[in-house]
């Protein structure tokens, strides 16, 4: 995970991911709040007490008002390697919970401090063959019992590889498949690894979006998530 570069682009961030996904005919609150929402049910489903949450990679926190709704009782962390990012965050969403500086390969929270570890499209950011490790440090800090969930870009979707193909700040991604990381997470030790595929639909076809909790098996969605538990 590149410091300086997060650190070069965090202004500049929520504007360019403006730009990118207008073809969509949403804005980047709406693709951050369906993750969040979608977590909420995944929580629900899995029957988790949710007190303490992880966001790694949180950035400049769009996820923040999100996380207040849908998990208004829980403490958040975010964690970051751009302190660039991290101060935006505080800016934009002052007096939420804690930060936390990544730095040296590890996240400076004690061992089985969360409930939940949750990440939004930083994977691909990191070099591949660092995912074990960092899926392992989230392992770490997460408790017996939570829940990791990593949503990524689909790279079988040809509009979400043109979009990343075209974004500043996804000059350097390379694009995670699925099973990819369902297996690295079972590397790490992540029990029971599942995929569901998001986004069928954009804005234009809005009224078939009931229909998408039906397609998660099916590997044409621009987005998915990839989570598993902590025994």
């Amino acid at each position: 995970m590149d410091k300086a570069e997060f650190d070069r682009f965090a202004d500049a961030y929520y504007e360019q991911h403006r730009e990118n996904v207008a073809v969509t005919g949403e804005g980047p609150e709406y693709f951050a709040e369906y993750k969040i929402r979608q977590l909420r049910q995944i929580v629900e489903r899995e029957q988790i007490g949710v007190s303490r949450i992880c966001d790694f990679g949180s950035g400049i926190g769009n996820s923040i008002p999100f996380f207040r709704t849908y998990f208004p009782d829980a403490a958040l962390t975010s964690s970051d390697v751009s302190e660039r990012s991290l101060t935006l965050g505080k800016q934009r969403y002052p007096g939420n919970g804690n930060c936390v500086l990544i730095e040296e390969g590890r996240i400076p929270c004690e061992t089985g401090t969360f409930d939940v570890a949750f990440s939004a499209c930083v994977f691909h950011h990191i070099p591949h063959g660092e995912h074990v490790m960092w899926l392992k440090e989230l392992h770490r800090i997460t408790r017996p019992g939570g829940l990791i969930a990593i949503f990524e870009h689909n790279p079988l979707n040809p509009l979400t590889v043109h979009a990343v193909n075209t974004c500043p700040f996804d000059e350097n991604a390379r694009l995670i498949f699925a099973r990819s990381l369902a297996k690295r997470l079972g590397e790490a030790g992540w029990m029971s690894p599942r995929i569901q595929y998001n986004l069928f639909f954009p804005r234009a076809l809005a009224r078939l979006r009931p229909l998408e909790a039906r397609l998660g098996w099916l590997p044409l969605g621009a987005q998915y998530v990839a989570f598993g538990r902590k025994i």
